[in-house]
């Protein structure tokens, strides 16, 4: 089976995810495509499922991520796809814990209910990926647990 990862990415985060995701696809026996929403908005793609991401950006999905979901249902409808973000960690400080808010229903619970508004099959579980502090780096188990998600939903499929 052919899988495409499309994901948009700001700081180089959401993109380590998706070529995790993409990695572990691959290890499991299936073709995986990586698609750079910030690189080329190519919407003819076409494969058996489908995982699309982004950073979550003041509670919400990218633009390009968006309009990637739009344009996807004519060749996605009625096939598997799951969603996944990335997120800032909790803040150790008590007092700063409030930027939470920003994150808690962010991207991928976003891109999750677009992509079924859509006709796609959703998986309902959403890959949220911790990313200290603003810009990154990834929270040491973001990766692993990006593997073990891939292999959640290859299984449900």
């Amino acid at each position: 089976m052919k899988g495409i990862v499309a994901f948009d990415s700001v700081y180089g985060n959401t993109k380590k995810v998706a070529e995790a995701i993409a990695e572990e696809i691959k290890a499991q026996g299936h073709e995986a495509v990586l698609l750079d929403l910030g690189l080329a908005m190519r919407t003819n793609v076409d494969g058996d499922f489908l995982l699309v991401g982004s950073p979550t950006r003041m509670k919400r999905m990218t633009s390009r991520t968006k309009k990637f979901l739009r344009k996807a249902k004519k060749n996605f409808a009625g096939k598997p796809m799951a969603a996944f973000d990335t997120i800032m960690a909790p803040p150790a400080d008590p007092e700063k814990r409030e930027a939470k808010k920003w994150t808690e229903n962010g991207a991928g619970p976003k891109i999750r209910d677009l992509a079924e508004k859509k006709g796609m099959k959703v998986f309902p579980e959403v890959l949220r990926a911790e990313v200290i502090d603003i810009k990154g780096p990834l929270t040491l188990y973001a990766l692993d647990d990006s593997r073990a998600f891939v292999q959640r939903f290859l299984e449900s499929l």
